[in-house]
């Protein structure tokens, strides 16, 4: 009984949130026996069955969850469109703490139901999973990538990162060429450090922080980079700040201390307000809109989600071609931006609503 209440209080908020965007479809799973609450939004399909990881963590209240849900496949639905793939947005998440919650059992009682709507959304990993975690959700259902099987998204993530990046340094600096350029690398993660291999292959000066301060001293070592402290990287002069860690460094309080030309980086939310981007924008410092310039692991998960049964998908591109696109895609952005005077996180998601029919 009580689950069910639970489940009627979910649906009844649905209409209600602020992030309802007409999605065409919302999910709620539950299995009193493993303790799983799960919710699938599907923002769209306009373009093709959806995709989206799922997020498996405790929320302050079940209408949270829904509306980071909501929220979620909503972004999925404009990153996919403004990646040029034949796929849908959605996203799932799991209610709980995965450290005490998570088990074999729930794993396969969820990959059960997201077999059961496997003709519209297939998942991977995102907060709170693992890629073992995939494994056993695959164990019962084809509708899943991030397996084992696949190939590390922060490689294709930092590749797709490093092609935007020669497109904002094109609009910004009036150049394509690396040489000489000095990008400043907040955080040194899987993504980062592969951003920053490639840019000092590519002849780029680089200045680097992280909270690991074994990371920082490999990086002054492997690419002659200089360290900063974590909490002055965004204040330092260079020609484009690259936030690669956590979301929200770029604020009405730090854009103020901002030196670089441009902020482009694979951080996911990096804007902490609408507010902060439209200072950007009134200080004249570009910025690449993260869920385009960070889509390069998310086009490997979507085109081999792409390719499951059931999918019909004739025209998508190679992965190779899909992450090269995204410097287009952002010259794009930055064109219509100007055009209707516009910042390009607004005209990215303009130009996405359009491509899904919204």
């Amino acid at each position: 009984m009580e689950y069910r209440l639970q489940v009627g209080r979910i649906l009844m908020s649905v209409w209600e949130s602020a992030e309802f965007d007409g999605h065409e479809q919302v999910c709620v799973f539950t299995d009193e026996k493993t303790g799983l609450k799960a919710i699938v939004a599907i923002h769209s399909t306009a373009l093709g069955p959806a995709a989206g990881g799922t997020r498996f963590k405790v929320y302050s209240s079940d209408s949270d969850a829904l509306d980071d849900a909501l929220r979620l496949s909503r972004a999925m639905s404009y990153k996919s469109a403004l990646a040029g793939l034949p796929v849908g947005g959605g996203k799932a998440v799991i209610i709980g703490d995965p450290h005490q919650l998570k088990s074999p059992e729930l794993l396969h009682a969820y990959g059960r139901f997201i077999d059961r709507i496997g003709n519209h959304f297939a998942t991977g990993e995102d907060v709170g999973m693992t890629v073992a975690d995939m494994d056993r959700i695959a164990e019962v259902t084809k509708y899943v990538g991030g397996t084992s099987k696949g190939i590390d998204p922060s490689i294709p993530t930092a590749e797709g990162v490093v092609h935007g990046l020669r497109a904002v340094l094109k609009r910004a600096l009036g150049t394509d060429s690396f040489a000489g350029a000095q990008f400043a690398l907040q955080g040194l993660g899987a993504v980062g450090w592969g951003v920053a291999e490639r840019l000092h292959a590519q002849g780029a000066r680089l200045i680097v922080a992280d909270v690991r301060e074994e990371r920082v001293k490999l990086a002054v070592a492997a690419f002659d980079a200089r360290a900063v402290p974590c909490n002055d990287i965004h204040a330092v002069d260079c020609d484009i700040f690259v936030p690669c860690a956590l979301g929200g460094v770029i604020s009405e309080a730090t854009v103020p201390d901002l030196k670089a030309k441009a902020v482009a980086g694979s951080a996911n939310n990096q804007l902490a307000s609408a507010e902060a981007g439209a200072a950007l924008a009134e200080r004249k410092i570009l910025f690449a809109p993260d869920y385009v310039i960070n889509a390069g692991g998310i086009i490997s998960g979507i085109l081999g989600a792409a390719a499951l049964p059931g999918r019909e998908t004739p025209h998508a591109p190679s992965l190779d071609q899909a992450i090269e696109a995204i410097h287009d895609r952002l010259l794009g952005i930055f064109d219509h931006a100007d055009a209707y005077n516009v910042a390009p996180e607004i005209a990215a998601e303009r130009m996405a609503r359009e491509m899904i029919g919204r």
